[in-house]
Formats: C-alpha cells, sequence, structure tokens
C-alpha cells in the first residue's frame, strides 16, 4: 500500500484559489466548495479548511496566519472579513454547512 501524502499547503493553495476566483458571490462560492469536495479530500484537511473559512488562510498554533502577507496565499472570503452584522455572519455559516 502507498501512503497518501498530507499537504496542507497544496490543499490551502487550492482552496484559496477557488473562493478567490468565485469573488463576492456567497452562491458561487458554496458550488466551488461542494464541487471541490467531491476531488479534495474534506475530512483529511479539516482543520485547515476550518482555518480558511474562518481566518482566510492556515492558521499556526496560537493562532497566527500562515501566508507570509502573500496575496494567493489568504483569501477575504471569510468570517473575519465578513460584514459584522448577523445576517453577514449567518450567510457565511451557511456556506460552510452545505
Amino acid at each position: 500500500d502507498e501512503k497518501e501524502k498530507f499537504e496542507p499547503t497544496v490543499f490551502r493553495d487550492t482552496i484559496v484559489q477557488g473562493l478567490n476566483e468565485a469573488g463576492n458571490d456567497l452562491e458561487a462560492i458554496a458550488k466551488f466548495l461542494d464541487a471541490a469536495g467531491s476531488r479534495l479530500d474534506y475530512r483529511r484537511y479539516a482543520d485547515t479548511l476550518f482555518d480558511i473559512l474562518v481566518a482566510g488562510s492556515m492558521l499556526a498554533p496560537g493562532g497566527t496566519r500562515i501566508d507570509d502577507n502573500d496575496k494567493t496565499k489568504m483569501t477575504n472570503h471569510c468570517v473575519f472579513f465578513a460584514e459584522e452584522d448577523h445576517d453577514a455572519i449567518r450567510n457565511y455559516a451557511q456556506v460552510s454547512k452545505d
């Protein structure tokens, strides 16, 4: 049996690129995440996916972002960059659970 490599940075780059290409349309983001779920291992990279959907990039222990301010490794389509109102946050939560 050949073991799969654990490559969270490759996973991050794929997810961030898709989110950024989807633009500000939460429906397009949900469609991207749904389509990507059939080819990306969300269970294996659950922590990384959670970090991206909440903070916009991977987080190191202690909560600092691991992106070196490289815009290709981060997205603004996440909870931390959402408008600070109940409806906006609820919309992001619905995207993540779909």
